[in-house]
């Protein structure tokens, strides 16, 4: 088995040095959202939502109006040429009820409790002014809460996640189906919205458990299972596909299938994140990297943390960030790795299992094709410990650093230690100044 990756007490090129514990939740911080650049919502099974400053860890509202565990929130921002800009969050919770916020003032602004079911997933679609939530229907909202139209009932298990596509459409999660909707504009010219179904995906052998949109024409699906699927956003055809993550050739002697049915978990594809370029996936234990051009996986650490991966990603630069069940947010730089011409490459990080036997000239074609391609791997950079349980997700500041949340009820504030360093002498020097001693 290949053990985790260790790094030392000397973590040269990790900045977060410094870090600041927001305390006020009292249970699983689950969900952290941007409002805007110095602002972030944190919410979670305690039902309360907290608004912060991101620079100084400032609380500045704390939310009270669900009476059970919060299951999706987003941020809606109007930008309407009349009004002044206006920064709202909505809030989903298992008390079946959903909760417009103002940022600014904390207030409630609407609540709608006409739900059949949860809401498990809240899509803004910011060109149309609408937004979706999704449960065990589809419904279109406008800013003031005013329901205009919705799907028949779905499924029981309902819909887990929704993606925004173009042309007016949304790829929806029901299960292992993804089903396109398309949203119209009532002709007779009211504010009347229609939602339609347009086509079912029957792809995935199982639950689709992500979806990330890449770019205009593209998006991508994960699995329970291991399989990840690349779509055209404007036609629905499958693009291309990889159906495991399990590798054999680490494990010759073990059977994947047999291996895959004692713990589902080591290949299910908890969370997706993409550039133009690549698609970064958080699978079982590990990190992968698929380069959409090449339609193939690049790099990987399949043992990136001693636990599940829960949230990925891609930094401005050439660093991935992860955090896992263990506690632990690692930070990666994927770099090209020096090959020599006599070193065997290895026939792709993906075997194909249980879809018949591999074409041996298809192999040869790969091999081929792999050995005048550039291979690249992750190389831990940074290991921040500071969480007790489960870490769930992140929201990258930039220079402001990196806020975490977690199962130990906290959120952190990681901070770059030269620049809070640089910034208190800076307020020293300026305070002296102010009082003539210098």
């Amino acid at each position: 088995k290949s053990s985790v990756q260790t790094i030392g007490e000397e973590q040269i090129q990790n900045p977060y040095t410094e870090l600041l514990v927001l305390k006020g939740h009292q249970d699983i911080v689950r969900f952290l959202v941007q409002i805007d650049d110095c602002r972030f919502a944190s919410a979670g099974d305690d039902g309360i939502v907290f608004l912060w400053n991101a620079q100084t860890g400032e609380k500045l509202f704390e939310l009270h109006g669900h009476t059970q565990k919060i299951t999706a929130i987003a941020p809606f921002s109007s930008s309407d040429v009349t009004e002044e800009k206006t920064h709202l969050i909505i809030t989903a919770s298992a008390d079946r009820t959903v909760i417009i916020w103002d940022c600014t003032s904390g207030r409630q602004v609407q609540k709608v409790s006409c739900f059949h079911s949860t809401v498990k997933c809240l899509t803004v679609l910011q060109r149309l002014n609408v937004w979706l939530s999704g449960g065990s229907d589809l419904c279109v909202w406008n800013r003031k809460l005013d329901l205009l139209c919705k799907t028949s009932h779905l499924t029981d298990a309902g819909l887990s996640a929704l993606v925004e596509l173009p042309k007016n459409c949304v790829a929806a999660a029901v299960g292992r189906e993804l089903i396109i909707f398309r949203l119209s504009a009532s002709s007779n010219g009211s504010e009347g919205w229609n939602v339609l179904e347009v086509k079912r995906l029957v792809d995935h052998q199982d639950n689709i458990s992500s979806l990330v949109s890449v770019n205009d024409l593209t998006f991508v699906t994960g699995s329970h299972v291991g399989e990840l699927i690349v779509w055209d956003a404007l036609d629905w055809t499958k693009q291309a596909s990889e159906c495991s993550f399990w590798d054999s050739s680490v494990h010759p002697d073990v059977q994947p299938e047999i291996k895959l049915s004692q713990s589902p978990n080591e290949t299910s594809v908890q969370h997706l994140t993409s550039d133009e370029e690549c698609v970064f996936a958080a699978v079982g234990k590990g990190i992968y990297v698929y380069n959409l051009q090449m339609k193939r996986v690049i790099a990987c650490q399949r043992t990136a943390h001693d636990s599940s991966v829960l949230h990925i990603e891609k930094l401005p630069n050439r660093q991935l960030i992860s955090c896992s069940e263990d506690g632990s947010v690692r930070i990666w730089e994927l770099r090209e790795k020096q090959q020599l011409p006599a070193e065997p490459v290895p026939t792709g990080f993906f075997n194909m299992w249980g879809f018949g036997r591999a074409n041996k000239q298809a192999n040869q074609a790969a091999k081929k094709m792999q050995e005048n391609t550039p291979t690249y791997f992750l190389d831990l950079v940074g290991d921040l410990i500071g969480h007790s349980s489960a870490v769930q997700m992140f929201l990258y500041f930039g220079e402001l650093g990196l806020a975490t949340c977690s199962a130990d009820h906290l959120i952190i504030l990681w901070k770059d230690g030269e620049r809070e360093s640089s910034l208190r002498s800076l307020t020293l020097f300026k305070k002296l100044a102010q009082n003539g001693d210098l």
